[in-house]
């Protein structure tokens, strides 16, 4: 029986579809640098009811996804908190949906979070625009402080 590592990074994204890939490829590049013991790194197209069982167990969890332009500057972290009713059925879901269905199945959330990274073109077939690729260079930034805190926190915590 495998251990639960106490953090989770969720990654949402199309990788096929330009600045869609943004979280995906920031997976990628946290890949190299996590400790698989401590933190799990999981990537989906879309976020999904099924995804509430992912944050059993779990101390604290970092959604990370693309947004439109003009909705964050660049790259932006925040903290979430579960929506107030159960979401209809849906295939596709917002963190605070998913935290809500997780509230529902657990007695206990980890802490959650939100790494937005402003987007710029989400064609079909296109690769990362000039613009994301700068805001993926400040979401890393902000990623890995996130990682830096609660792995700080956890060990202080063991």
């Amino acid at each position: 029986m495998t251990k639960t590592a106490p953090l989770l990074v969720l990654a949402v994204g199309n990788p096929s579809r330009g600045d869609d890939a943004l979280a995906p490829v920031l997976l990628e590049r946290l890949a190299v640098v996590v400790d698989p013991a401590e933190v799990e790194l999981l990537t989906d197209f879309q976020l999904q009811v099924e995804h509430a069982l992912d944050l059993a167990g779990r101390r604290a969890v970092l959604f990370v996804d693309a947004t439109l332009p003009g909705l964050v500057r660049g790259a932006t972290l925040e903290a979430l908190q579960p929506d107030l009713r159960v979401p209809p059925a849906s295939h596709a879901l917002r963190p605070q949906a998913v935290l809500r269905v997780a509230l529902d199945l657990q007695a206990q959330l980890p802490s959650a979070w939100l790494l937005a990274i402003e987007g710029r073109r989400f064609e079909l077939g296109e690769g990362l625009s000039e613009a994301a690729s700068q805001h993926l260079l400040q979401a890393m930034a902000l990623a890995r402080g996130w990682l830096r805190a609660w792995c700080t926190a956890q060990a202080e915590h063991a």
